[in-house]
């Protein structure tokens, strides 16, 4: 019986079914399954699913944000289970992640936020448009591990520099691992202002962030 719910699970977020994987999720809390199994068994494997068809091409950034949402709406409703049940999954890392300064797109990093939650990591979004001041205080009051800095403009790269030179000013820059991302970034920029990495979609980044924090 909870294999079949297991799946259905998987399928609702291939399928970008918000409302399937919220009543999905209660279901197998209230048929006593663990919050922990009923999101690794179910709903990442559904995740997991859609990156690949993502990475093949067979799916596309409309289908990666539906299953994200999906994703989303069942770990909400799982939350409080996992809390109560002290954890229940390791967390793999502490992330802030955010859109810089002068920068209003949120889809991308809303999308990696979620893939990065699915994957085991304790994941705080700052939203879009935030200053380099608000990321520091953020990386210092979460003791993050990882700071993740969006850029979807040319005009608004430079921010990320200036955040990863704050971070040094304020001596935090050797406890933070720093990764980049957005259409307009690329490694070689990633390595010019000295960030530990970059990902060119949500799937890279729950792979880099993984191997620069040594986990998973």
């Amino acid at each position: 019986m909870s294999e079949e719910l297991y799946e259905q699970m998987k399928q609702s977020v291939i399928d970008g079914e918000v409302e399937d994987a919220e009543r999905l999720a209660q279901e197998g809390l209230d048929a006593g399954l663990a919050a922990g199994d009923i999101l690794d068994k179910g709903f990442v494997k559904g995740i997991e699913e859609v990156g690949d068809l993502f990475g093949k091409g067979e799916f596309f950034l409309p289908e990666l944000v539906q299953g994200a949402e999906a994703m989303k709406a069942a770990v909400a409703v799982l939350q409080p289970a996992i809390d109560a049940a002290g954890g229940g999954r390791q967390s793999l890392g502490k992330a802030v992640a955010g859109t810089v300064a002068g920068d209003i797109h949120e889809i991308g990093k809303t999308i990696v936020c979620s893939m990065l939650s699915a994957a085991g990591f304790t994941v705080t979004d700052v939203g879009c448009d935030v200053p380099v001041e608000t990321f520091v205080q953020k990386v210092k009051d979460e003791n993050a591990d990882l700071l993740l800095l969006s850029a979807l403009l040319t005009t608004t790269m430079p921010n990320q520099q200036k955040t990863i030179e704050a971070l040094k000013a304020a001596g935090l820059r050797d406890g933070v691992k720093v990764m980049i991302g957005g259409a307009p970034t690329t490694r070689a920029w990633a390595d010019e202002i000295g960030a530990d990495g970059y990902a060119e979609d949500a799937i890279e980044a729950v792979a880099t962030a993984k191997t620069i924090l040594g986990v998973g």
